[in-house]
């Protein structure tokens, strides 16, 4: 049976691969990557390395299935990854590691340029959360109720406010972080960012 707990290192390998197999949309991306670990790397690792207690995931018989990742801090969380987690990937992967043009490459990009959060978003949401889960786990309300035990913390704990990114064209989740508060922010080009303030001043 399908259940919540606490992060634990040994699932490390496991949530690399849920976030290849929710990256396209929710759908299974590994056809389109050349290096299975690279998405892991960039959108799953710092987390579990600076902020393992905002993991959770969903097991199933031992194995976990899905994950919320969050931090209260964004900017301190991107300081600690531009000091201490992208000098490393850089130089794993280097510009030109993939043929240009493939997913690999774009990611390889990222690992270079990585983005960092606008000042103006962070006074009012500095936290921010990820969440995957695998088909067999989804549809179970565990979601939601992963979702809003993280909420419940950090407004407990006096966080201004959260946000995360979503596809522009994932309308299921979009229509899921809606059901649970979020607004929309920002409209970028690809996705759209989406907070959900806690605390008034």
């Amino acid at each position: 049976m399908a259940h919540v707990r606490p992060f634990d290192i040994g699932d490390t390998a496991a949530l690399y691969e849920v976030c290849l197999s929710t990256a396209d949309n929710g759908k299974d991306a590994s056809a389109m990557f050349i290096d299975p670990k690279i998405l892991g790397e960039v959108y799953v690792g710092a987390y579990l390395k600076f902020a393992p207690e905002g993991a959770t995931v969903v097991d199933i018989d031992g194995v976990a299935r899905g994950y919320t990742l969050s931090v209260a801090d964004t900017a301190e969380f991107e300081r600690l990854c531009d000091a201490e987690w992208w000098p490393a990937l850089r130089e794993r992967y280097p510009l030109g590691s993939f043929p240009a043009g493939s997913e690999d490459e774009a990611v390889v990009g990222v690992i270079h340029n990585p983005p960092h959060r606008d000042a103006t978003i962070l006074n009012d949401y500095p936290a921010h959360l990820h969440i995957d889960l695998m088909e067999e786990v989804q549809g179970l309300g565990l979601g939601s109720s992963m979702m809003k035990t993280l909420i419940e913390t950090y407004r407990a704990a006096g966080v201004r406010g959260i946000h995360l990114d979503v596809s522009a064209t994932n309308t299921r989740a979009i229509g899921f972080y809606k059901h649970l508060g979020f607004t929309d922010l920002q409209y970028l080009h690809d996705s759209t960012l989406m907070g959900m303030r806690f605390a008034t001043d």
